[in-house]
């Protein structure tokens, strides 16, 4: 059993590269994943089984089943774009939510998660959900369509409607505080 450890975490390091985590750390998010269906993940990744986890499963973690966005977050960092993830779809989730991520990686992640079209643009439609999502549905159309005009009005630099990525880049520089709500401690 020990050496099959040995060997799934050898496996599991060069994912090191990719995330911000310590070997420590991506064994406990491992082991945190295994937890979600431990009938379904091998403790020996050696021979580098295909296995996703259901989307149910991922979006009733503690750290996300409170998340007005966790269904978006689960879509956009799964290689299947349905939710289900893989352990290296799972680690690079928690690489970006993590507070060592650097600010423009999450303000990259935080934007497909807001383009729920995946158009490559926040238009109106979209920052009417984004907006509903964040404020879970308390204020009214009027306020929502209000507060949307006001957002494309001040960071819609090229005047098209809608938000570019480099749009939404200004727009956070601008407001600082915005990335604070995009993080998770492990």
């Amino acid at each position: 059993h020990h050496c099959m450890q040995t060997a799934h975490i050898e496996f599991k390091l060069h994912l090191q590269d990719c995330t911000y985590f310590t070997r420590k750390e991506i064994l406990r998010l491992f082991h945190r994943y295994r937890d979600l269906a431990p009938q379904l993940v091998p403790l020996d990744y050696t021979n580098h089984p295909d296995v996703k986890l259901p989307y149910e499963l991922i979006g009733s973690m503690p750290e996300l089943k409170d998340n007005p966005f966790r269904q978006r977050i689960a879509e956009v960092f799964s290689e299947d774009g349905e939710g289900n993830m893989t352990l290296d779809d799972f680690l690079d989730m928690f690489s970006v939510l993590s507070e060592m991520a650097p600010r423009d990686l999450k303000a990259y992640y935080a934007f497909k998660i807001y383009d729920f079209n995946n158009d490559d643009f926040i238009c109106k439609s979209d920052l009417e959900k984004t907006l509903n999502k964040l404020t879970r549905n308390e204020l009214t159309e009027d306020e929502v369509r209000m507060v949307c005009e006001k957002v494309i009005d001040e960071a819609d630099l090229d005047n098209d409607g809608r938000l570019s990525l480099e749009d939404f880049q200004h727009m956070i520089v601008r407001a600082p505080d915005f990335l604070s709500t995009f993080h998770i401690r492990i």
